[in-house]
């Protein structure tokens, strides 16, 4: 058989919704035969971009497509200092259009590689956010009329935050930010909580995020004072350098919790899993290094009976949507996908199929949404497919990140 090599590789960058995302096109010495992957890093693209470019296209170009194994780990260690966003999200971008190489060479989806599927489709949590009950009750209700069995709730963000500006009770002179008052935002999400099951029942399987932004201590608080209502799971309790604590809260508390948003190192992840500390582990496919280094933490994480909930946000690209929905096919400790970000906004959700959208417009071939699931397309590969000519329609814009500027009510920082 002959050889197929990587000839080339091009870097995508597009922003259809408004939101940065990067997109690798690698092609081989095969006419017409190509890979695509995700590389988005939503804040940092330029980075991500020069990175792929200057360091992995000149590494990579003349290998092997599939020897995958071997050009990931070549990837990885080439720089000789490892792991973290731009180097992991750059070798995403490559790892995962390899696989939809592979997969379009095998005639294939990329599931069937992974061992085929375990479910005919994926079940999928939404998010709902709103500044009264009875707003997020009509939300809540849409969303079970559509087949959503599980949602994730929040009130006023994360942590309950949304002044830009510092707010009179901060001192003078504080700088601007997203202040933030966490005994208020626990007292507030637990009076939620009760509210909301109280209006609905227990039919609806509820996750909320504290995305790391109140102290240890009060991490334990929330999480045995949520535990009446029966979450699927409280994300991102911890911040990752606090993961010490977890025994505490596993001790301490019946709350499922799930963790690793953030996670880039496999050293951030191995004792919560082999130590059982966490229910479902959480990161950002492109984030650890793409599909490769993802599918072992499935196998490993399965082991010690945790779960997955992959992270799938709106600063993600389709490619990688479909790369969390091939892995979630094929695992059998598969836990729920967050589902955001991958139709146009402000529209009604319906069959994906039969909607128009400036995303729409660059993407071709994004699972289907239907009833609460979620279904491949079951081409070869991902099955995901771009318009670059469309994609130049929406340039990425390089501004100041303000979301994560959060502040303690002091006016110090606090992670976002």
């Amino acid at each position: 058989m002959k050889e197929v090599k990587i000839r080339d590789i091009e870097v995508i960058n597009t922003a259809p919704e408004g939101i940065n995302l990067t997109v690798v096109k690698v092609l081989t010495t095969e006419p017409e035969l190509y890979g695509l992957g995700c590389a988005t890093f939503a804040y940092r693209h330029e980075a991500v971009t020069k990175y792929i470019l200057t360091y992995l296209k000149p590494l990579m170009v003349g290998r092997a497509v599939n020897t995958i194994e071997e050009n990931w780990a070549l990837m990885h260690q080439n720089a000789y200092w490892r792991n973290g966003g731009i180097e992991n999200n750059a070798i995403a971008g490559v790892d995962l259009a390899l696989w939809d190489i592979k997969g379009k060479m095998a005639n294939m989806p990329v599931y069937e590689l992974l061992g085929g599927a375990v479910r005919k489709a994926v079940p999928v949590y939404r998010h709902v956010d709103g500044s009264s009950v009875e707003e997020i009750v009509d939300q809540v209700q849409y969303y079970q009329s559509l087949g959503v069995k599980h949602l994730r709730i929040q009130s006023g963000g994360y942590g309950g935050g949304l002044d830009l500006k510092a707010p009179k009770t901060a001192p003078v002179g504080a700088l601007d930010g997203i202040y933030l008052n966490s005994r208020e935002y626990i007292r507030k999400t637990v009076d939620l909580f009760d509210k909301l099951r109280a209006k609905l029942g227990f039919e609806m399987d509820f996750v909320h995020d504290v995305h790391e932004r109140i102290s240890p201590a009060e991490a334990l608080v929330l999480a045995k004072a949520l535990e009446p209502y029966q979450l699927f799971f409280l994300e991102d309790p911890l911040p990752l350098d606090q993961t010490e604590y977890f025994k505490l809260l596993r001790a301490q508390t019946s709350t499922p919790i799930a963790e690793g948003e953030l996670f880039n190192n496999p050293k951030e992840w191995r004792d919560l899993i082999s130590q059982r500390l966490i229910d479902f582990i959480r990161v950002h496919i492109t984030q650890v290094g793409g599909l490769t280094p993802a599918r072992k933490l499935a196998i490993l994480a399965g082991e010690f009976g945790v779960r997955t909930a992959w992270h799938g946000p709106g600063d993600m690209s389709p490619v990688a949507h479909a790369a969390n929905i091939h892995l979630d096919l094929a695992s059998p400790n598969f836990g729920v996908q967050e589902w955001s970000g991958i139709e146009p906004p402000n529209f009604v959700i319906q069959e994906l199929s039969h909607q128009k959208g400036a995303l729409l417009e660059v993407f071709d071939g994004l699972p289907e949404f239907k009833d609460g699931f979620v279904y491949p397309n079951e081409r070869p590969g991902f099955g995901v497919l771009i318009n670059e000519k469309a994609a130049l329609k929406y340039p990425c814009k390089t501004e100041v990140t303000t979301w994560t500027q959060t502040r303690n009510r002091d006016g110090s920082l606090v992670l976002p």
